[in-house]
């Protein structure tokens, strides 16, 4: 009897001795192995070849290029290894979006759809809703391959982890099923420290001391997810000829709650002479936060003054900014505490911006603008729209005013699409008031007002599973409520001035009020109401369609196209 007890806990003792020495899993192991949001089936199919053929054409390809020649020698040296980083930013932005992007492109042998989950980053049509093009694949699920795909709203409330909410955690099933939160640093630790070595390299050829700083910190950053000190390098970082904005960022890809932030990468070659025109209105802002017809407790926050306004010409994308549409300016850092402190820096992206608007603004002012204002459709206005749209975002409210906390935690995931919202709206009245102020000579405030109505056509062709979309339509619905605009009987619109100004203060009230009370119920209804194309402008986009306008541009880019080595 003794023997045969003896037995089974010897063999016990051995797999408990076995099962101790064994390798533990690391995080980046377990998400390597993750499934992700893709089905496990042998091949993907276009659910059309000839849908996927023609929405590859909606993209006007642009080479994104500029001189480089008065840069040193060591930032021509700095420039290859920042192309490098970028493309480990890109990799895991698709692990973000779909998980394992060669098992993906692995199961699919037709080009154009390969092309087309190229530019959409997976297979859910970006510009149309968010439309599966792949026949096996179904609805794109709303918190990317951030959470579970199983998750319920229910169990993330019940879910007891105060790093949840973080930008910088993933939500992962444990064996039991129950959730665990992962932090970015230990999910993609291989890539993130391959980032960090280059940041390194770089920081050490950096001649310029804010940029060494900056690159430094942000390599420790990816190592970390403590982002705040390279954020405050990067806003110190002004004299740089060369920028570049690294890391997980926006959170317009978690539309489950508008939690967690994507990665991507933008490298950028400065402009002086634009930037030196920007730089006296900076030191503007302070003035016109206090000046924004609301009550005072939405607008009691002061902006940081360290403000700053500059010009580049962008000559990569990779990650979040890169899928879709194109980003076109820049506003950053996201964090409301640093913003706060010590203000935000608003980098206008010219070249990409000018290919956007030669490209598909014109094109669409000359189908839908009455030919009498047509004139009013300028570059100079869809750049000031663009610079304030960006300005905006550092102003208004971040907090509510109930002390519960940032306005992004209250709003969730229907956040994005209000602040961007506010961006475009208080943009225009930013440029109104300088308009009067004296400060903008140049052109004349209807330009910006019918360049700003056009625009509103250009980005509604988002579709509604994109913030600036959403943003876009709400907007149009509350102009025509109020009469702002005439629709002609040749189909093209004319803009009524005083109205659209009365309508831009009224409408820009309103999201103040929304976000300052940090009133979720009331922006949800107000995105699920307002935030959809109604039937004329649907028939309109649907002519700008079959014009053949394309909705946005994909980029020719890389080390070869800049010809570096």
């Amino acid at each position: 009897m003794q023997k045969k007890l003896i037995l089974p806990c010897a063999a016990l003792l051995i797999i408990m001795i076995m099962a101790a020495c064994s390798p533990k899993m690391t995080e980046e192991e377990k998400e390597n192995q993750y499934s992700g949001t893709i089905p496990r089936v042998e091949a993907l199919n276009p659910v059309s070849i000839d849908y996927v053929k023609e929405r590859v054409l909606i993209y006007a390809p642009f080479e994104l290029i500029t001189d480089i020649s008065h840069l040193t020698e060591k930032e021509k040296q700095i420039l290859p290894i920042l192309f490098d980083v970028a493309d480990i930013m890109g990799s895991i932005y698709w692990q973000q979006t779909i998980g394992n992007k060669e098992a993906y492109f692995s199961r699919i042998d037709n080009e154009a759809t390969v092309d087309f989950s190229k530019i959409n980053y997976g297979p859910w049509d970006r510009l149309n809703n968010n439309t599966s093009f792949i026949a096996e694949i179904g609805p794109k699920p709303a918190g990317a391959n951030f959470y579970p795909a199983d998750m319920t709203k229910e169990e993330f409330e019940a879910f007891d982890d105060s790093l949840k909410t973080s930008l910088y955690t993933l939500i992962r099933r444990n064996e039991d099923s129950s959730l665990r939160t992962v932090w970015y640093h230990e999910a993609y630790a291989s890539k993130v420290q391959k980032a960090a070595d280059f940041l390194k390299k770089a920081a050490s050829l950096a001649e310029n001391e804010g940029l060494n700083k900056y690159l430094t910190l942000r390599a420790e950053a990816l190592l970390t997810d403590d982002y705040q000190p390279s954020d405050f390098a990067w806003l110190e970082m002004k004299t740089s000829k060369i920028d570049f904005v690294v890391g997980p960022i926006e959170n317009y890809e978690d539309a489950l709650y508008g939690y967690k932030a994507a990665q991507e990468a933008f490298i950028l070659i400065k402009d002086p002479e634009w930037s030196e025109r920007l730089t006296k209105y900076a030191s503007l802002l302070p003035g016109l936060q206090k000046g924004v017809p609301i009550e005072e407790e939405y607008k009691s926050e002061v902006p940081g003054a360290n403000t700053d306004l500059n010009v580049y010409d962008v000559i990569y994308y990779a990650g979040d900014c890169n899928a879709g549409s194109k980003t076109i300016a820049i506003n950053l850092p996201n964090d409301e505490e640093v913003q706060l402190k010590a203000g935000s820096r608003k980098l206008q992206l010219k070249n990409a911006m000018r290919a956007k608007f030669d490209m598909i603004l014109v094109p669409i002012s000359e189908v839908l603008i009455d030919p009498a204002q047509r004139q009013h459709v300028t570059f100079d206005a869809f750049f000031g729209n663009t610079m304030f749209h960006e300005v905006a975002h550092g102003l208004g409210i971040k907090n509510t005013l109930d002390g519960e906390g940032t306005v992004r935690k209250a709003l969730k995931e229907q956040y994005s699409a209000i602040e961007e919202g506010k961006a475009d709206i208080m943009g225009l009245y930013l440029v109104t008031q300088l308009f009067e102020m004296g400060e903008i000579t140049e052109g004349e405030i209807m330009d910006n007002y019918v360049t700003f109505f056009a625009g509103i056509f250009r980005s509604s062709r988002f579709g509604a599973a994109s913030s600036h979309g959403k943003a876009n339509m709400m907007r149009f619905n509350y102009f025509e409520e109020r009469e702002a605009f005439t629709r002609n009987e040749d189909g093209t619109y004319t803009i009524d001035f005083d109205k659209m100004h009365d309508a831009m203060i009224a409408l820009m009230q309103d999201i103040l009020h929304v976000q300052g009370n940090g009133d979720y119920d009331q922006a949800k209804t107000w995105v699920k109401e307002k935030g959809v194309i109604m039937p004329q402008l649907q028939a309109d986009l649907d002519l700008l369609n079959s014009s053949g306008i394309p909705v946005d541009i994909v980029f020719h880019q890389g080390k070869e196209i800049m010809n570096i080595k």
